[in-house]
């Protein structure tokens, strides 16, 4: 397909760079004007966690609609993916996840809202992303990557379980497992006709950057690794190339980052809501550092952040996938409840 496109004479690495910028724009200036977050569903302010959650349920519904579509129709090759190990390392795929929703709720967002938090000047946001990115890549490459491997070392052999399509049904009823429900939840929601749409085209993202590279940008003497809109791998990435530019070159997941800032700023800018922000107590700091440490660290045993490991991993209809979800969700949720508590508290 990469051949027949002729795109042979750019090579994939560059041309997946331009389709995660492209995707990362799309993203950026659907969810900056939305507030598209999994974490505002569960924890934001109480008002507003109906709507928020509808809004990303529906963008899920989209993203498993399409990627199986696509899957079953020979435009996404999905074998041998991570997702879909036959061995899985559940535990620290489910400690992982627990570690990332604790980290999310006290940096108030996942990585990827805040990196489209800091493309609007937000300096809390921008700071947690750095951070992520630092502790995500020590966790891939650096001195937590012993401590990473150690926890993974613990896998439950799924075999043909390895995903929901093993269910009596196949395909159909693993899909409308999840998408059943998730759309009866959004059309519940009380969501309006714009954010509603948002939803369906920030979903439709997932099947479109599974199809670009695991079928049209695969090059049979230079592949490139299958994947989809996720921010944890992505940042650590970009850090990467940051300081190591002239010894690799950007792909798929710097482009993402790049594109979803642009994306943003441009969003943002539209609609006048540009402004400075940045930590107002040292508590207020040492809470969102902490976070961010987690996050980095969570994300990387969990095997992605809500987006990573939710969107574009249930997605595939994984169970590790839909395990680190879940695992996220229930920290996020136990975390809120405590932290609330704390500062009813501090505040009697």
């Amino acid at each position: 397909m990469f051949e027949t496109l002729g795109l042979d004479a750019y090579g994939p690495r560059l041309v997946s760079l331009w389709l995660g910028l492209a995707l990362g724009l799309l993203f950026g200036a659907l969810a900056e004007p939305t507030r598209f977050c999994f974490r505002r569903g569960l924890a934001g302010p109480a008002g507003e966690r109906r709507c928020a959650m509808g809004l990303w349920l529906l963008a899920l519904a989209v993203a498993v609609l399409g990627t199986q579509a696509a899957t079953v129709t020979g435009w996404i090759e999905l074998g041998g993916h991570r997702f879909l190990a036959p061995d899985a390392p559940l535990p620290a795929i489910a400690l992982g996840g627990v570690i990332f929703g604790c980290g999310m709720v006290l940096t108030r967002g996942c990585p990827a809202r805040l990196t489209v938090l800091a493309a609007t000047g937000n300096l809390r946001a921008a700071m947690v992303v750095v951070l992520v990115a630092v502790v995500a890549l020590a966790s891939l490459r650096g001195i937590l990557a012993p401590l990473r491997l150690w926890l993974s070392e613990a896998t439950l052999p799924l075999g043909e379980g390895v995903s929901l399509t093993a269910l009596p049904g196949g395909v159909a009823m693993g899909a409308a497992l999840i998408v059943v429900p998730a759309l009866v939840f959004a059309a519940r929601s009380g969501i309006g006709p714009r954010e509603a749409l948002a939803g369906v085209a920030i979903g439709a993202l997932v099947p479109l950057a599974w199809a670009g590279t695991s079928v049209v940008l695969q090059d049979s003497f230079d592949p490139i690794p299958v994947e989809a809109i996720s921010y944890t791998g992505p940042a650590a990435e970009t850090l990467f190339w940051s300081v190591a530019a002239t010894a690799i070159a950007p792909g798929f997941g710097v482009g993402l980052v790049g594109g979803t800032l642009i994306g943003a700023f441009l969003a943002a800018l539209v609609g006048r809501r540009l402004r400075w922000q940045s930590f107002s107590t040292p508590a207020e700091t040492g809470r969102y550092l902490a976070g961010a440490a987690m996050m980095g660290l969570g994300g990387v045993l969990a095997g992605g952040c809500t987006i990573g490991a939710g969107l574009s991993g249930i997605a595939t209809l994984s169970v590790a996938a839909l395990t680190a979800l879940l695992s996220i969700a229930f920290a996020a949720c136990v975390t809120d409840r405590i932290t609330g508590r704390l500062s009813d508290a501090s505040a009697a």
